[in-house]
């Protein structure tokens, strides 16, 4: 008996990994979610640089994500160190490592020198989008375990969610809209 067990369950793993990997699938999974709203970037290279006491160059993507930047980086450098970062994350494993900011807001760092920032506020003033599609969030086939549960998140998640999201819509159509040096 412990045999076929065993069997059966090789035998669903086989299965499951056989879809897992059906060429339909596009690489890397991307979550469907684009939200309606942007965040202000005037307000975004505000508060990272706050985050940063001021003593770091950083690229800002269209959408809000921003890369840290080594220093004395040349433009052209700082533009390929940054689309590397992104691409690190995108193709790796887009894990984050979120915290919650004195000012309220939320941080999104990834595993490369890459955060993005969610302004409370403008969460706030679209939350009923963020309550309806944050499980958009997510890439297909993803799992998060939470607190409390697997892909159940309190609000603090959903913010996560949504600052991933952006960082999402960054590394795949990066577009630096500026290099914040340091004065």
């Amino acid at each position: 008996m412990r045999r076929s067990f065993l069997a059966g369950l090789i035998g669903v793993i086989a299965a499951r990994n056989a879809t897992a990997q059906t060429p339909q699938q596009a690489f890397p999974p991307v979550p469907s979610w684009r939200p309606s709203f942007s965040q202000p970037l005037d307000r975004v290279i505000d508060r990272i640089s706050y985050y940063t006491n001021g003593r770091r160059d950083f690229a800002v993507f269209r959408n809000g994500t921003c890369v840290l930047l080594h220093d004395g980086l040349a433009d052209q450098e700082a533009t390929e160190f940054s689309l590397n970062a992104l691409s690190g994350i995108l193709n790796y494993h887009p894990d984050v490592d979120p915290s919650p900011m004195d000012d309220g807001n939320v941080l999104v760092r990834y595993n490369q020198p890459a955060v993005n920032v969610v302004l409370h506020d403008i969460a706030e003033a679209h939350w009923s989008e963020i309550e309806d599609r944050h499980l958009d969030g997510l890439t297909p086939d993803e799992v998060v375990i939470t607190p409390l549960g697997p892909n159940t998140f309190d609000t603090f998640g959903k913010q996560v969610l949504l600052g991933r999201t952006y960082m999402f819509m960054d590394a795949l159509k990066p577009e630096i809209a500026e290099i914040r040096r340091v004065r």
